[in-house]
C-alpha cells in the first residue's frame, strides 16, 4: 500500500483556484527543500491538497527529481481528483498522511453542503459527527 502526503494549497482561495493551477499543464512539479526519507514509498501514492482546513483533492505522485540548486521536485500527475472533504489542520510544508485517505468523489457525485474545516474538526472531536 503506497504512502500519501498532504500539502496546503497556499495562495488558493477556492477549489477553482486550485484547479486553475492544473489547467493546460502537462506536468506539475512542487519544489521542496529536502527529499522525503520515505520517498520510495510515496511513488504511486497521492499528494492530498488542504484548502480551508479540509482535504479536498489529490494528485498521484509520479516520483521525485533533484533540481540544479540541490532542492527536490515532487513530480505529480497533472490531474486533480476531488475527494470527500475531511478536516485537516494546517501545517507548513508537506506531511505524511496518517490513517485511511479520503475516498474519491464519483463522477457527478455532489458533496452537498459541507461544514467548514475548523467547525467539522471541533464537532468530530466532540464525537458529534
Amino acid at each position: 500500500m503506497p504512502l500519501h502526503m498532504t500539502k496546503i494549497a497556499f495562495g488558493a482561495k477556492s477549489y477553482a483556484d486550485l484547479a486553475g493551477w492544473y489547467e493546460g499543464r502537462r506536468a506539475i512539479a512542487l519544489t521542496t527543500r529536502y527529499c522525503p526519507k520515505r520517498h520510495e514509498e510515496l511513488v504511486g501514492g497521492s499528494l492530498y491538497w488542504i484548502l480551508n482546513h479540509q482535504l479536498v483533492a489529490r494528485s498521484r505522485i509520479l516520483g521525485f527529481s533533484e533540481t540544479a540548486d540541490g532542492r527536490w521536485n515532487i513530480d505529480l500527475e497533472p490531474k486533480l481528483i476531488r475527494v470527500h472533504p475531511r478536516p485537516k489542520r494546517a501545517h507548513q510544508g508537506w506531511r505524511y498522511l496518517k490513517g485511511e485517505p479520503p475516498r474519491d468523489l464519483a463522477e457527478g457525485e455532489d458533496i452537498g453542503d459541507t461544514l467548514p474545516g475548523k467547525l467539522a474538526a471541533k464537532l468530530e472531536k466532540l464525537a458529534l459527527i
